[in-house]
């Protein structure tokens, strides 16, 4: 029962990892503009994201645009989308897979794949959580180092945006959810090897069923016993008539 509630606190933590991951590889705004010089009133403010471009006006409309050319992006931009694709399909295999291993699900009840399922859901949610917390670091050391970059004009400098510290979030929560998933399915494989020499140590200690036989048992032998007539005529024996003495004795 415990292994059960821990393989669901894993499953949960995953859906909502999977879920942020999700969300804040579509936002726009992992690099937002940065407010510098004495002037911090702007009309209007820039968001850079994976997919899109989006500039906020002051009067409350809200634009974007897609990126038209997927080659024309910078290199390091191609790669987190690559990275942020591969951290959303591993988290969706992983939910697929973690549900089939679970004890509270019906597929393959009682059997030895349950736990290898499980475990291979615990290394997906790992890899996704892997993936997106490189992806989120990549793009936080680049927004830092272009803040700090002196020769760079302050109007092409950014911060980091809400989507940067939502990865963040969403790749410790599979990281979690791969841990507790890999420990639960580690040891729902020592108690079903501890349970049968259990039981076998049980039923060792009992004493052994009685053996019914239909059959009555053989009755014990026993020698003929030795009677006073039960014995061979002797030469010596006194006869008369065909009738010994010692029948009269």
């Amino acid at each position: 029962m415990a292994s059960m509630a821990v393989q669901l606190l894993g499953f949960f933590l995953g859906l909502l990892g999977f879920t942020g991951t999700v969300v804040a590889t579509l936002l726009p705004h992992w690099r937002s503009t940065a407010y510098m010089g004495s002037n911090i009133i702007t009309a209007t403010a820039y968001m850079k994201g994976l997919w899109m471009e989006c500039v906020w006006h002051s009067t409350g409309i809200y634009q974007c645009e897609l990126y038209r050319s997927l080659l024309a992006l910078p290199r390091d931009l191609q790669a987190a989308r690559a990275l942020m694709v591969l951290s959303c399909v591993s988290s969706l295999l992983a939910s697929l897979v973690a549900v089939m291993g679970m004890k509270c699900t019906h597929f393959a009840q009682r059997s030895v794949v349950k736990s290898p399922l499980v475990l291979s859901g615990g290394v997906g949610f790992l890899c996704a959580g892997v993936l997106c917390l490189v992806t989120v670091s990549w793009t936080t050391n680049d927004v830092v180092m272009a803040f700090y970059d002196p020769f760079l004009p302050s109007g092409m400098k950014y911060e980091i945006g809400l989507a940067v510290y939502l990865g963040y979030a969403s790749s410790f929560l599979s990281l979690t959810s791969g841990l507790v998933l890999c420990w639960s399915s580690s040891s729902s494989s020592r108690e079903r090897l501890q349970g049968p020499l259990h039981v076998q140590t049980i039923q060792s200690s009992s004493p052994p069923p009685p053996f019914n036989n239909p059959y009555p048992p053989a009755p014990l032998y026993k020698p003929p016993e030795a009677l006073k007539d039960n014995r061979a005529p002797s030469l010596c024996s006194l006869s008369s008539s065909g009738y010994r003495l010692n029948n009269y004795v």
